[in-house]
């Protein structure tokens, strides 16, 4: 079953600010996405996961009863935690915004 990726506003805008080594491989990671979600490292859940490219992550959650995938940040080592404790507190946040966009 093929998932549908879409990212936030926020992923969008760090996007664009990273370069070609960068932007490259995470459209290469959202080709992947479509055919397998699973991909990358869980963290705290199975549908919160992350994936390395260099020293950068790109963090995602993957939602089965939508088969979609939304994309919600990309960031380095150093603030990882703080990342990861912020998109945890905003789930609930997120999934609204999931089913804004399908609607």
């Amino acid at each position: 079953m093929a998932y549908v990726v879409y990212g936030t506003e926020t992923f969008e805008k760090e996007f664009e600010k990273l370069g070609n080594d960068y932007r490259d491989p995470i459209k290469k990671i959202f080709l992947q996405l479509k055919e397998n979600p699973y991909v990358g490292d869980s963290i705290r859940y199975r549908f919160f996961r992350e994936k390395r490219i260099k020293e950068k992550r790109i963090y995602y959650i993957i939602y089965e009863e939508f088969s979609s995938v939304l994309v919600v940040a990309v960031g380095g080592k150093k603030a990882q935690k703080g990342t990861i404790d912020e998109i945890i507190k905003l789930l609930p946040e997120f999934k609204i915004y999931m089913k804004e966009l399908l609607s």
